[in-house]
Parts: C-alpha cells; structure tokens; sequence
C-alpha cells in the first residue's frame, strides 16, 4: 500500500468517524473552489541565487548572483508543462558592482579566485518549455492531490495544521521533525497550488502562529510591491538562517521569499531570493518563459 493510499485511508476514516482530523473541517465553498475561467493554473518566478565563490581579484574580489525565470502551467485534469531561462550573472550588490567594474565588466567566467570551475555568463539563454509527463497531480507536504482535492483542503488554520501533520506522519516524518514539515508546505499553499482563498488564509494565519516566526511590519519586494513580511529565524550548529516572506494579504498570495544563512559554519554564505510574479487562471497556453 502506498503512502498516499494510506494517508487517503486516513483521511476518509477520520471524516467518517468524526477524529480531529476530519471533524469539523472547513473547506471552501462551491462558489470559491470552481476557478473563474481560464484553462491553466500558471505560475511565474524568478529565482536568484548569490554564487558562493568568489570573483575578480583577491585583493578586489566581488560576489555574483544568478538568476532564472521558472513557469509552470497545471490543467484541472493533471496536465503540467514545465519552463524554464537562466537570465544571466549579475554583480550582488552595489559595492561588487564596482568591483566587477574596475575587473573591466567582464561577461564570462570561467574560474573563481578561490580556483573552482564554473561556467556563467550575464548573457540570457533561450529558454525552453515542455510538458512534464512525470507528473498528473498537484504536490503538498509529500502527497500527490487531485485538482479537487486541493479544493478540499482544509479552511482553518489548526485543522489545516492538522492535516500537514498527519501527512507528514504518513510520510514518516519524526515527530520533532513536523513543525519544520508543516513551513515547508505553507508557501506553496500562498502560490505554487491552486488552493482557494479561504484555504490561502489559513496557511497564512497558520504561519504566524508557527515556532520561531514573527511579523515584521509592512515591506516592499524586489518589484515595488508592498505586502506584510513575516521572518523565520532558527540556528543550529554555529549558523543561522533567516527566512523572509512578503505576502499580499489582501489576495492572500505570497510576493517573495528570502532565505541567508550565516555564521562560521555557513561558509561561504547562503543567500536566495524568490520573486513570484504571477499566480492565477489563464488561457494563454505554454510558452517559452520570457525575458522579464
């Protein structure tokens, strides 16, 4: 018996028997759960990476970051179509902007000063799109869910809890280990999945209430966008990562999430950062992702 089967199982015997897993469980009304028009559930990010070598000269070294545009599109009968374009190198800050200036600009690496192989350039590439036969359904907390089923998932934020965690039983996760599982899977529940807004707003209340996490006031991502940001911070070892995210609480989607880890054990530092530019129902077919 598969995990999914078992967690199925589950799910339909706690409905059935009245447990807290299915007691009492809002979900989204008919109104909210059929999507108003369109034939695709598409996605747009982009993706930046700061390189963790370094470049230039010791004596002026500076940092790049790379960055990639990923788009996906998702059918209510489990079609998806997956594209991707790496948008090119970029100096990370201002301060190795000039550094990568005094370099001469260059366009092309090869090797780091520290002396490892890379290939990058600030060139774009061209893209590609295509269909991803691997998968029919939607993916949450290590569950495999119908179009439906997204609709069905819980609208309260402790139930919704309740489901992450017992999903992530079924995919034995450690007990210890499941308030990490349940963060994993909040995001994609504010972008990635064509969850309904009642259910987005669950995942964003449950994300408040979560370990290690606070609300940071009002902030603007990368595309001048103003959301309400919510930081994760937890350490281990002698480093530390902090994650950051913008939400729209109006729409109830996520803008942008940031992760840095630092410390002594972080070397070389960790920095990432996601830009979500579009989520939502479109009739605009697959296409090569482009440029922004």
């Amino acid at each position: 018996m598969t995990r999914r089967t078992r967690f199925v199982g589950l799910l339909a015997a706690a409905v059935a028997g009245g447990l807290a897993l299915g007691a009492g469980i809002m979900t989204a009304s008919t109104a909210d759960a059929v999507s108003p028009g369109g034939a695709y559930w598409h996605t747009r990010v982009i993706y930046a990476s700061e390189h963790p070598w370094r470049f230039g000269t010791k004596a002026d070294p500076y940092r790049l970051t790379e960055r990639q545009i990923m788009e996906q599109w998702a059918t209510r009968d489990g079609r998806f179509w997956n594209g991707g374009r790496e948008l090119g190198a970029r100096p990370s800050s201002a301060a190795d902007e000039q550094a990568w200036q005094r370099d001469g600009s260059p366009g092309k690496w090869s090797e780091s000063i520290d002396g490892k192989t890379v290939r990058m350039s600030t060139e774009p590439a061209n893209g590609h799109v295509r269909p991803n036969r691997t998968t029919t359904q939607f993916f949450l907390a290590g569950q495999r869910l119908t179009y439906e089923e997204v609709q069905r998932l819980p609208a309260d934020a402790e139930r919704l809890k309740d489901w992450l965690r017992q999903a992530g039983r079924v995919f034995r996760v450690p007990e210890n280990g499941l308030d990490s599982w349940v963060m994993s899977a909040l995001p994609m529940l504010l972008h990635e999945l064509p969850a309904p807004k009642e259910v987005r707003t669950a995942a964003y209340r449950l994300l408040l209430t979560m370990p290690d996490v606070r609300a940071d006031g009002q902030a603007t991502d990368a595309l001048g966008r103003t959301g309400s940001a919510v930081v994760h911070t937890r350490s281990g070892g002698k480093k530390t990562t902090t994650q950051r995210f913008i939400v729209d609480t109006e729409r109830m989607m996520l803008l942008s999430s940031g992760s840095a880890t630092d410390g002594p054990d972080a070397q070389p530092a960790s920095r990432e950062e996601s830009t979500m530019i579009e989520a939502g129902w479109t009739d605009t077919p697959p296409a090569v992702p482009a440029l922004p």
